[in-house]
């Protein structure tokens, strides 16, 4: 264990990754409303210290500077060869997730905490992952799911046998954004259900809404029905102008979940309803992720996330696009061939 606190640095001082209001009312959002950001989360821990900050921008930079005190530079590159450091958060937009990356194994920093759709490629972000662990350096990517409490409980109950055999998954959402939206969607299926996807029959909506991250991004919802192992069937509904909530059915032999944000109802085979409430106990997501690495560094204990999986939500979220120009037929994973070229323009 370490004595004195590590040293982490944010690349990126965005929304998610300063905690800039300012980028967050560009985006129509309140950062006080998200389930934690890197900056916020790095600050209300004792056991790390927020040295540094990188951004393009001088006015996020300047804003960063005055929130957290610590050290800002223009070129993230010249923040890695001056500071040392022990976690490194990749909070930029995708298309940069795989070049940062790659620098910090090379630094061997140990840990990198990234953003996540993962990057825009599936070659880049299998590039991320082999260098990780060819550098032993842990890779995270904030599913937040991954650290709810409630996920986390309903997974257990899953693999308890509570609603008897999957039978059937139905998941929809309300913003369209398969790459940024959908990311944690099927990530969080493949954490409650211990499975992985197989295969994808999907549509694109092409209605074209813009992206709320700049004109060079095109991140459009969907219809489809994924496979997975065990023959287990998800519908998805999640259109570019949906107006219904985000919303997860799992249904069972013996029972039904229904999972609507954080918070989750159990319909039992005997006739018994439960209700988690989202837990609010003054933590976010990402500050538990935060107590989880800590604990990997201090200890070099398996961590409870791979980032594999993340790597295996990209792909599915490709094969949507792949299925898509294939008007809608079956597409197997892996991908192969060209489908694994396609690049989604996800933020």
């Amino acid at each position: 264990m370490k004595n004195e606190p590590y040293r982490a640095a944010v690349i990126g001082l965005g929304m998610i990754g300063g905690a800039d209001p300012v980028s967050a009312e560009a985006l129509g959002q309140k950062v006080e409303n998200m389930d934690g950001t890197h900056a916020g989360t790095y600050l209300k821990n004792p056991r790390v210290k927020l040295v540094a900050g990188a951004n393009r921008e001088i006015g996020r930079r300047q804003r960063f500077e005055a929130r957290t005190g610590a050290k800002t530079y223009a070129d993230w590159r010249e923040m890695l060869e001056r500071e040392k450091l022990d976690i490194v958060s990749i909070a930029t937009y995708s298309p940069a997730h795989a070049e940062i990356a790659l620098a910090c194994a090379q630094k061997g920093i140990p840990v990198v905490y990234c953003e996540k759709p993962v990057a825009q490629r599936l070659s880049e972000a299998e590039q991320m992952l082999d260098a990780c662990n060819r550098s032993k350096t842990l890779l995270v990517f904030n599913h937040q799911r991954r650290f709810d409490p409630n996920h986390r409980r309903l997974a257990k109950a899953l693999a308890a046998g509570q609603i008897g055999d999957l039978v059937s998954v139905h998941v929809e959402w309300s913003t369209g954004r398969l790459g940024n939206v959908g990311t944690h969607v099927l990530d969080g299926l493949m954490m409650l259900t211990g499975r992985r996807f197989q295969a994808v029959s999907a549509t694109l909506d092409l209605a074209g809404k813009p992206d709320c991250r700049g004109a060079e991004f095109n991140d459009p919802g969907c219809w489809g029905t994924v496979r997975m192992t065990g023959g287990l069937m998800v519908s998805v509904n999640a259109p570019d102008y949906a107006k219904t909530p985000f919303y997860t059915a799992i249904s069972g032999s013996k029972g039904r979940v229904h999972v609507r944000g954080l918070a989750v109802t159990i319909e039992n085979g005997d006739g018994t309803v439960e209700n988690w409430a989202a837990v609010k106990d003054g933590s976010t997501s990402m500050d538990r992720a935060l107590v989880e690495i800590i604990d990997y560094l201090d200890h070099q204990k398996p961590f409870s996330c791979a980032a594999e999986d993340a790597v295996h939500t990209l792909e599915t979220i490709i094969g949507f696009h792949a299925s898509h120009t294939y008007n809608s037929a079956w597409t197997e994973l892996p991908l192969k061939g060209k489908d694994r070229e396609i690049e989604v323009k996800t933020g």
